[in-house]
């Protein structure tokens, strides 16, 4: 392993809130391994997150690579059982490598702690994990192009194999249409149960929408469906 390559690995590690690692003498299946003071919970594919990132290394497979500052691979409790997926990075992400960090990642953070406070759910924005179709910002923030979407959707594909969760919250258009092969629009599908490889996805609305004034019903709307999913989750 290159210096570059063990760089990330902890950041990554670090993003999710551990600060202590112990280097085994042997591999061992993740459903037995023990990162954390509870056992994990057995994922669906048994393949590590981080082994993800290594296969993932500096991306070049599509153009997003050209103006990118970092890759934004996911954050948060990778035993969760509730995954939020979004569209993609924005200036702040692409700045911090991490998802939902500007304007509209502190806006989910309220949502979904909040939330879950007034519906009596113990819930952080830590015990849930965060990532986007594609890793890299598309330029302007424009939206991602299909080809650009399929080349990075096989890892977000293998993310939500790896954390196997309860449910999946596509925020926005873009991530409701991806995993759920819809054509219809958001307005439409938000609210509603659809499935992604047999698990449940709930859509609702990106937080960069609700960020407009004129957006009232829709923030609303968002927290209804948010309720649901986290009742569907936790209760």
């Amino acid at each position: 392993m290159d210096a570059e390559t063990l760089r990330q690995y902890l950041e990554y590690y670090q993003d999710l809130g551990i600060k202590t690692l112990y280097r085994r003498a042997a591999p061992e299946p993740l459903a037995n391994a023990r990162g954390s003071v509870t056992e994990p919970r057995p994922s669906g594919s048994g393949e590590p997150l981080f082994r993800i990132l290594d296969d993932i290394g500096d991306c070049r497979r599509c153009r997003l690579h050209e103006q990118r500052n970092k890759i934004v691979f996911g954050v948060g409790n990778e035993q969760s059982k509730l995954v939020f997926v979004g569209e993609g990075p924005g200036a702040d992400e692409d700045a911090q490598g991490i998802p939902f960090v500007g304007r509209a990642g502190q806006l989910l953070t309220q949502m979904i702690e909040g939330t879950a406070k007034k519906e009596g759910i113990p819930l952080l924005r830590k015990d849930v994990y965060i990532c986007n179709v594609v890793k890299c910002r598309p330029p302007e923030n424009r939206q991602p192009q299909p080809d650009e979407m399929e080349i990075c959707g096989q890892f977000l594909a293998r993310q939500l194999l790896a954390i196997s969760p309860k449910a999946i919250c596509a925020l926005g258009s873009t991530a409701a249409k991806y995993l759920t092969h819809s054509k219809e629009g958001v307005t439409r599908m938000r609210g509603n149960w659809y499935k992604w490889n047999d698990i449940p996805v709930m859509v609702t609305y990106h937080p960069s929408y609700l960020l407009r004034a004129y957006n009232v019903e829709p923030k609303r709307e968002a927290w209804e469906d948010l309720k649901k999913v986290l009742h569907f989750v936790y209760d």
